[in-house]
């Protein structure tokens, strides 16, 4: 039996049913152009202005061969040709095909010297046409960018950005797998003197449009660079107002007090590594207690104010079990996690080169993840509740409107391509944890396309926030909502993501900017209502390598040669390792000699920590699972390194590797030989001139005895 003011809200949606109709007619008459707002010099994009890249299948596109591409890359690194080739020619480029087969969506390609590839890009074509059906279009297209946008195939030409990527170093405190950018086994150490860490962040807002993007301190480790706090609050002091960091937690676990000083300087959100539940399911990683290092992590953060999200690398094999008690993890406990963002697996950086067979074994992609949600907790329905990031934009193009022409700074917009990220949003009743998908109590297709007229129109704010108002009210069910759930909750969550009326303005629902206090964190966790956003994020490898998605990144890295595509830095011609070495510190040598050794937790080594007590709420029998096995019982390696021993020694590995001595013994050996060998410096021109100095101005970590 649902509550009276269920009936109501009912009637209050059919009544707004009614005057939408007559809003959307008369708003069609003598729609407005749209203006140029100050942070652009181009006007808004009306939803019918908007482009698309090729969709559905068959469709042609322009790929990599992955055998060539390393051998490219290669032959720049080795001094065999000069970085500028990259400019002027499509290197490594070949066409590719995504097709159907056997109930599949995938990638072909052809390369007349390497032969065939193909990989997997979707197990569920309905899930895939869903996807790309719902996409609203590109962004803005990017202009007045040549200073920071300039890198031949793998420009960034569309969209305003959403997160700015900055490694303030590639020295790390773990040695897992995988890893982006292989780091502290690459030989020498690439870190930004504090100089180059305020050009980058002072180059990404010089340009337009100029974007309201969050920005990422990332690495290696990032809490190792000695100017990770100084970084963050240079940040907020110049504008970005939601400032994260990329982390495995140690250091915030080791410290309460430099979980305090992060959140003093400005720190919004601690992007926590986070594969599983229990020591068992982080096994992986190779460092002994390191579940308990992420509630620590958990513990600290979230007491000096900073939100946590939970960042799951997904290997199929190793770990993809552990995706539905993630989640259940997360609806335990709504008052301290808020986000989810699950990253199926790139096979880059140490995992670039893998075989054929470890590769289709472990292959993860974003329609699997819908269906293990649904799977593993009963939550969610693929093609009702999972959309494209990208499907944000409608709402934050109205946001552009309503903020008007003087704004001066866009809306963050996540304008990526339909295949990169996808996500579900689930309310949660933070006192009953009783939680339900948004998208099963208020119709998200109807609404977006309701929301696109009134943006078509441009009738300014007033109007605007009528619209906006009366496309939610006959979107929403109150039958199907969560049982406490109100529309005017429905509403506040829309005014508070969005800023449009007064108390927004006014920091009511607690301010979001530099200037925030505790109170402000308070007032914002005081919500009864956790919309709990569970994305997936998947970055592209060599096998599925789409120039049509690198071109729309929103999540660029910033680096003393430009902003470069996340996947274009990553893998791809692999920007990373070639201006890594273009702005190389030191080699490892070198860098020990000076500064000493940073500790390393490898091999099974425990973090030591003051305490493991939290206040988290667990299922204790997912803590007592033990590691999948999945890739065990098949004879198949589980990362790179395990290939590599597998390969020299042609037996099969056993369960237990981890704990037999010869691996470790090999291990070591491989550390001493890959790690800490010297590498020659590279000197390349052609991408900035002459090379700079990158001296560390910094007392670093004391030497490990």
């Amino acid at each position: 039996m649902h509550a009276p003011i269920k009936y109501f809200e009912k009637g209050l949606s059919v009544a707004a049913n009614g005057a939408w109709n007559v809003f959307n007619g008369l708003n069609q008459i003598g729609q407005r152009p749209s203006f140029i707002p100050r942070w652009s010099e181009k006007p808004l994009l009306k939803s019918y202005e908007k482009t698309k890249p090729p969709l559905g299948w068959p469709r042609e596109t322009d790929s990599l061969c992955p055998t060539c591409t390393r051998e490219a890359r290669q032959a720049i690194l080795d001094g065999k040709k000069d970085v500028s080739v990259l400019l002027s020619e499509k290197v490594g480029e070949i066409k590719a095909t995504i097709l159907e087969r056997d109930g599949k969506i995938l990638m072909v390609k052809d390369c007349p010297l390497h032969g065939h590839f193909e990989d997997v890009m979707a197990m569920d074509t309905a899930f895939f046409k869903h996807l790309e059906e719902v996409f609203p279009g590109r962004d803005i297209r990017a202009h007045s960018d040549e200073k920071l946008h300039n890198h031949g195939s793998s420009t960034i030409k569309h969209g305003r950005g959403a997160v700015l990527t900055v490694d303030l170093t590639n020295r790390c405190n773990m040695m897992c797998d995988p890893c982006f950018m292989d780091a502290n086994q690459v030989g020498f150490v690439h870190e930004l003197s504090w100089e180059d860490i305020k050009t980058v962040l002072d180059n990404a807002i010089s340009i337009k449009p100029k974007r309201q993007m969050s920005v990422q301190f990332s690495g290696g480790e990032p809490t190792i660079s000695p100017y990770f706090l100084d970084a963050v609050r240079y940040a907020r002091t110049v504008g970005y107002n939601s400032v994260q960091a990329a982390t495995n937690g140690i250091e915030f676990a080791k410290s309460p007090e430099f979980a305090k000083a992060a959140a003093e300087a400005g720190l919004r959100y601690a992007y926590l590594q986070f594969d599983g539940i229990g020591n068992a399911a982080n096994a992986h990683r190779r460092v002994g207690n390191l579940f308990d290092v992420k509630l620590r992590a958990i513990e600290n953060l979230h007491s000096a104010g900073v939100d946590i999200v939970p960042v799951i690398t997904i290997v199929n094999g190793v770990n993809n079990e552990q995706v539905g008690r993630i989640v259940e993890f997360a609806l335990d406990n709504p008052k301290k996690i808020n986000f989810l963002s699950f990253q199926p697996v790139s096979f880059t950086g140490r995992d670039e080169e893998i075989t054929d067979e470890r590769r289709h074994a472990q292959r993860y992609t974003l329609s699997h993840l819908a269906h293990d949600v649904k799977g593993q907790t009963g939550l969610g329905e693929p093609t009702r509740d999972w959309f494209p990031i990208s499907f944000m934009a409608t709402f934050t193009d109205w946001a552009d409107v309503v903020h008007g022409p003087d704004a001066p700074w866009g809306q963050l917009t996540c304008g990526c391509h339909p295949n990169c990220g996808v996500g579900m949003a689930v309310m949660i009743d933070k006192e009953t944890r009783e939680a339900v998908p948004v998208t099963a109590f208020l119709h998200a297709e109807q609404l977006a396309k309701d929301v696109a007229k009134v943006n078509d129109a441009g009738r300014g704010k007033k109007l605007s926030v009528l619209g906006m108002t009366l496309a939610v009210m006959r979107n929403y069910d109150p039958f199907k909502a969560p049982t406490h759930f109100k529309l005017t909750d429905l509403l506040k969550k829309f005014d508070k993501t969005f800023g449009a009326t007064k108390k927004a303005q006014s920091g009511g629902y607690g301010k979001v900017e530099g200037d925030r206090t505790a109170a402000d964190i308070a007032k914002r966790r005081a919500d009864r209502w956790n919309f709990l956003f569970i994305a997936g994020m998947w970055f592209q490898d060599l096998f599925n390598y789409d120039f049509r998605r690198t071109e729309m990144c929103i999540i660029p890295y910033a680096t003393q040669q430009g902003e470069i595509s996340f996947c274009a830095y990553n893998t791809g011609i692999g920007w990373r390792n070639i201006i890594e070495k273009m702005h190389m510190t030191a080699t490892l040598t070198k860098w020990y000699e000076k500064h000493g050794r940073h500790e390393i937790f490898a091999g099974g080594k425990a973090v030591a920590l003051d305490s493991t007590a939290h206040s988290l709420t667990l299922n204790e029998e997912a803590v007592r699972k033990g590691a999948q096995t999945d890739l065990d019982e098949l004879g198949i390696a589980k990362n790179a390194r395990e290939e590599k021993l597998k390969a020299k020694s042609s037996v099969r590995l056993e369960p237990d590797v981890e704990k037999d001595a010869r691996y470790h013994e090999e291990m070591a050996r491989l550390y001493r030989q890959e790690v800490l060998k010297e590498q020659p410096t590279l000197q390349i021109q052609g991408l900035g001139g002459k090379k700079k100095s990158h001296e560390p101005q910094a007392v670093l970590h004391k030497p490990v005895v």
